[in-house]
């Protein structure tokens, strides 16, 4: 079971490139009692990407999102907060 919820929403933005892009995760549970994480990447506005993977242990999932975290952060990704679900693309 997930002792707390972990989602991020966040977006890199440089007109002068084009570039607007997101970049969205969260940990959730499965069935069987495990945790997931589901990342989501793209362009704004874009149905983008989606991956899941599974872990035996919720915090070997945390650990793998704060790395991300650092590794998009590090590339100029800012937090923002969490559009809500009718802006989320359909997954």
């Amino acid at each position: 079971m997930i002792a707390q919820p972990y989602q991020l929403y966040i977006e890199r933005i440089d007109a002068a490139r084009n570039m607007a892009r997101y970049y969205a995760m969260s940990i959730e549970p499965t069935l069987f009692g495990q945790a997931c994480l589901v990342r989501r990447w793209g362009r704004i506005g874009a149905g983008g990407q989606r991956l899941v993977q599974y872990f035996q242990y919720e915090k070997e999932a945390v650990d793998l999102f704060l790395a991300f975290l650092r590794q998009k952060r590090s590339r100029g990704y800012r937090l923002k907060p969490h559009p809500g679900p009718k802006w989320l693309p359909d997954w």
